[in-house]
């Protein structure tokens, strides 16, 4: 389930349906088809369209080559596409000639947004916000909260008080989700947006600031800021982004959007000697930016979005670095920008070297076909190969994870065998036979001992058995790190941003343990974990505990995930020696057989 679009929908206006059709990215379109099958199961349609509207989405993803472009060629054939039948076909040619969508547009109508964002809240799929509606008339999360805090839903037929007491327990995190964008959307539309208006930015500055340029694991409204010699124009240009928007303001150097699919843009235009002050404004936190202004008060400055001044005389503005260096301060990246003692240590000359993605020399984590991958160990390598990876672990899921379509010893052994026969058509990297394996119940491990021994590379991993206690959890973990056979724990507290919460375990027991055996924790790329936290991380730091940064792709396309990955290292204070795979396969297996 996608994150909810917030403001789309309850009215019978176009909403995204009248987009002129260069518009639509592959992305797009699949975010269209999510939509549908939330909205035909919301309507108790047919199953199999439901599948087929969510399996379509899944391929229009993976797609290498824009739809647009595959379309113009007269010989190419849009039933080619794994999943895309006749019938949803025919939808995307729609989409793609005229810019409309009208089975959606005709499902929005029926269905108010808050409806739809009920199913954010785990524990209530389509039934159940159906039931919820027809007996308590609720269609929105605040209708949904004071219901449970009343008590009202352990009377409702298939609710208990169970049911009630742990929907309650996820209402805050389905809150907080519902009008936010993943990372990975916003990072969508902030690209779509900066390359849209790079013709009329010309050569001048330009940023998408907010709560996006700290890399927050969730972003609301995109906040542009602007140097421009014509702000009509750009004005203009932002407008014409999408037909189908709704212009809420608009002011000689200020407007704001709100798009057809819900999302608000804000543009900020500003003179050339403010630009680096407004950026700083913009971009926040509001307590770091109360930091910054105590401390210009201080000085007998005054610090705003225009500038630094000394009464009316401007000492800084043109670049964030100049207000920084007036205030003493060295320049503080945008990830550590959020009032939690990172003045202090530019102040003192501290601030940590953080990781880039340059620094990453192969990911550790990534799946294929043979599980619940899109694509063919081969199609991985090649891609990992763009990448200019120096090394890349297959880790498929182990046999526990049938949702998966885990493998057993044997498949698994047979994929390793296979990684040893095509090593040598791939000089330039080296291909790690890895498993991501299933920390059972019990604390034991999914996969006997002497065949793990014969890996390069093993990530444990806990899937099932989540609301176990604390103490189990952390015994379960330990156990697993302790066996001496797994080298990095993945997606360590196994979080679902907006749907599940982390499972609670003893931190201080398990970073003991990770340092005694030398096992990694894992940062998680996927934008719907991005695990470990910004809080798990500082919790870890306290312990020498190394870090590996992974994409967790299942797709050729979510290669990309690193980059969140390591925007979450870096929101988390890291440089790159915390982190194993900015280090060579010398090294790097050095570390995995010596600890």
């Amino acid at each position: 389930m996608r994150q909810s679009r917030t403001g789309a929908g309850d009215k019978p206006a176009p909403d995204h349906t009248n987009l002129p059709p260069h518009d639509r990215d592959n992305k797009e379109i699949a975010e269209l088809f999510d939509e549908a099958a939330d909205l035909l199961a919301l309507h108790n349609e047919n199953p199999f369209r439901i599948r087929a509207y969510r399996n379509a989405a899944r391929s229009l993803r993976d797609l290498d080559q824009p739809l647009s472009s595959l379309t113009s060629d007269p010989t190419y054939k849009l039933t080619d596409i794994p999943g895309i039948g006749k019938d949803l076909a025919g939808k995307i040619t729609e989409i793609l000639s005229t810019g409309e969508f009208k089975l959606l547009y005709k499902l929005r109508r029926q269905i108010p947004t808050g409806t739809r964002d009920l199913l954010l809240v785990p524990g209530i799929g389509p039934k159940k916000a159906r039931q919820l509606e027809r007996v308590l008339g609720i269609h929105s999360l605040e209708g949904l909260r004071a219901a449970t805090e009343a008590h009202q839903l352990a009377g409702v037929k298939g609710f208990g008080a169970k049911t009630e007491a742990n929907i309650l327990t996820s209402l805050t995190q389905a809150e907080a989700a519902s009008g936010r964008m993943l990372l990975d959307e916003a990072s969508d539309l902030a690209n779509r947006l900066t390359s849209y208006l790079a013709p009329t930015t010309g050569n001048n500055k330009f940023e998408v600031a907010g709560s996006y340029r700290r890399s927050r694991e969730t972003v609301g409204d995109l906040d542009l800021v602007a140097d421009c010699d014509d702000a009509a124009a750009l004005m203009d240009r932002l407008q014409n982004f999408d037909t189908a928007a709704t212009v809420l303001g608009r002011g000689a150097t200020k407007m704001s959007l709100r798009l057809a699919s819900g999302r608000q843009v804000d543009l900020r235009v500003v003179p050339r000697e403010s630009f680096g002050a407004a950026l700083l404004y913009f971009t926040g936190s509001k307590s770091h930016n109360i930091e910054l202004r105590k401390m210009a008060q201080n000085l007998g400055l005054k610090l705003n979005e225009y500038g630094l001044f000394e009464g009316d005389i401007a000492r800084a503005g043109r670049t964030e670095e100049d207000v920084y260096r007036t205030l003493g301060l060295t320049w503080i990246p945008p990830e550590l920008r959020e009032g939690h003692g990172e003045i202090e240590l530019a102040a003192t000359g501290r601030l940590p070297q953080l990781v880039e993605t340059q620094d990453i020399r192969g990911d550790l984590h990534v799946h294929t076909d043979a599980t619940d991958g899109r694509h063919s160990m081969l199609e991985m390598i090649e891609a990992a190969q763009r990448h200019h990876y120096e090394y890349l672990a297959i880790t498929d899921h182990s046999q526990r994870v049938t949702v998966a379509k885990g493998l057993d010893e044997f498949q698994l052994q047979e994929q390793w065998s296979n990684i040893n026969k095509i090593q040598g058509s791939f000089p330039d990297i080296r291909i790690l036979k890895g498993v991501e394996l299933d920390i059972l119940e019990d604390g034991a491990l999914d996969m006997p001992k002497e065949t793990l021994k014969e890996a390069d590379w093993v990530i444990a991993a806990i899937h099932y058995g989540l609301k176990q206690s604390p103490q189990v959890i952390t015994k379960r973990l330990i156990k697993a790190i302790q066996s001496g056979l797994v080298h990095a724990i993945a997606h360590p507290t196994g979080r679902l941003i907006g749907k599940r919460p982390a499972y609670d375990f003893e931190w201080t027991e398990v970073c003991k343990a990770a340092v005694d055996y030398g096992c990694a924790l894992e940062i998680n790329g996927q934008p719907s974990r991005l695990d470990l936290n910004e809080q798990a991380l500082s919790r870890a730091m306290n312990y020498p505990v190394h870090f590996v940064v992974s994409s967790d792709a299942h797709s050729m396309n979510e290669l990309n995930f690193m980059k969140f990955a390591v925007y979450q290292a870096r929101r988390g204070g890291l440089a790159a020696p915390n982190i194993l795979n900015t280090r060579d396969l010398r090294l790097l297996k050095s570390k995995a057989t010596t600890s």
